[in-house]
């Protein structure tokens, strides 16, 4: 994310003071867009319209997207009206749609009269798909071909269509009525004989999503085939968009980012941790703090309503917790990881209760010899000392198991397994092994 550059602003701020505009120009200009944004961050909302003024708005509709999302919503809501048409008509569609998602519905009716109509119908189809659809992360900028003309001809339309394609390394071939017939790779072309035809070079096995597939799909489709864009169509197999790489791999990043907060029993905070804001945090965190107390308040009273005679047994109770919550959360996390890569479906649940019961026996086992060695040292004899491995390789076992089985029943929910986050498994580890616990020490010790 861009931070500011506390050495390059105060020249800017000179600069904008004295009006030199050619300094501003050249700072926008040479360097990358990215970097422009992270220098310029530092600056308030006018000083950077002042500076993006500078430069075209070509040239400003390829700096925008790279401000933090807020600071872009900012910037839109602080800037005259009459700027933004034209700055929106150059912005990337898919970069376009995210920023228009963000602003007020309101504010975007009020702004997009001032787009050209051809714009404005592509704003308003990207805005129409469901969030977290492929439509929702495509582009409208692509390459395209009829299949009738020649790889010689196809050269000559591409360098035409290359300035307002986002990547021409795939070319779509189209019929008049935009269905989609098959692709042919640039270098393809490249190397074909000028008079070979569109139709004999271009492959026709064509790996497609459709506009409402959650995105999901379109990560992994594009990561099992290795592909730099994936074509979208609609229900009558029209071409209307394609994904990139590169917003596949945003959406992998804030994928993974989410299921990382869930995991430790945050809900997603859906934007940077400092952009957050401190009340929307603290409820996303402290609804789920609000769970594990109460979980942890059943195992306060499970406890409460233990009379045992065997004192010692109550030194190994963080013990006998900790092993069959760390187990669970273990096997919640492999679980969960490999339903969110597609490395296992949902399908096949028989293969991964028998794995983890396999593996949790042996964790069990490894885990009570050193667990009856300790409770020798406490024990008054060798058979009390058994409570303690018996309850740990049960605990291990049940810990495994609760841990994979949860995310597979929200995932048959059509929830994301990742709710089942591990501290939530490893409260309900808590008050079951507690139970286990107190069950040992009855049957083996006799009350």
């Amino acid at each position: 994310m861009p931070t500011a550059n506390p050495i390059l602003i105060p020249e800017l701020r000179v600069m904008l003071a004295e009006g030199d505009t050619a300094g501003l120009r050249e700072v926008a200009e040479e360097l990358h867009p990215a970097t422009v944004a992270e220098f310029t961050e530092g600056l308030e909302d006018a000083e950077i319209w002042r500076m993006l003024d500078a430069v075209p708005v070509e040239r400003q509709s390829e700096i925008f997207p790279y401000y933090p999302m807020p600071r872009q919503v900012a910037l839109m809501k602080a800037s005259d009206r009459q700027h933004l048409g034209g700055l929106i008509e150059w912005m990337a569609p898919d970069s376009r749609d995210d920023l228009l998602r963000e602003l007020d519905p309101e504010f975007v009716e009020e702004i997009l009269p001032l787009v050209a109509k051809a714009e404005r119908h592509d704003i308003r189809m990207l805005l129409s798909c469901p969030e977290g659809s492929a439509g929702s992360m495509m582009t409208t900028e692509y390459a395209s071909l009829p299949a009738e003309i020649t790889a010689g001809e196809a050269i000559a339309r591409l360098r035409s269509q290359a300035p307002n394609s986002e990547s021409i390394y795939y070319i779509y071939v189209l019929d008049p009525e935009r269905r989609l017939l098959g692709f042919v790779s640039l270098r393809d072309l490249i190397l074909a004989k000028p008079t070979s035809l569109v139709s004999d070079l271009m492959q026709k096995d064509v790996i497609t999503v459709r506009m409402d597939d959650p995105r999901e799909r379109v990560v992994e489709q594009l990561a099992r085939f290795d592909f730099i864009a994936m074509p979208v169509v609609d229900d009558r197999g029209r071409l209307v968009g394609i994904v990139t790489h590169d917003d596949v791999l945003d959406a992998v990043r804030q994928d993974a980012t989410d299921d990382a907060q869930r995991i430790a029993a945050i809900a997603p905070l859906g934007e940077g941790y400092l952009e957050a804001a401190l009340v929307s945090m603290t409820w996303k965190r402290g609804i789920w703090l609000a769970i594990l107390f109460a979980t942890a308040a059943v195992t306060a009273m499970v406890l409460a309503r233990w009379k045992s005679p065997h004192a010692w047994l109550v030194a190994f109770i963080p013990l006998v917790i900790a092993s069959g919550g760390n187990s669970g959360n273990q096997s919640a996390t492999l679980v969960i990881t490999a339903l969110s890569t597609g490395d296992c479906k949902l399908a096949d649940w028989k293969r991964i209760l028998r794995r983890e019961f396999v593996v949790s026996l042996m964790l069990g086992l490894l885990l009570a010899i050193p667990g009856y060695l300790l409770g020798l040292a406490y024990a008054p004899d060798p058979v009390h000392a058994l409570v303690i491995p018996a309850t740990v390789l049960s605990v291990v076992m049940v810990g495994s198991l609760v841990g994979c089985v949860l995310p597979l029943i929200f995932r048959s929910l059509g929830l994301d397994p990742a709710l089942m986050s591990n501290p939530f498994v490893s409260a309900i580890v808590d008050v079951v092994g507690i139970v286990i616990y107190m069950g040992m020490a009855l049957v083996l010790l006799g009350g």
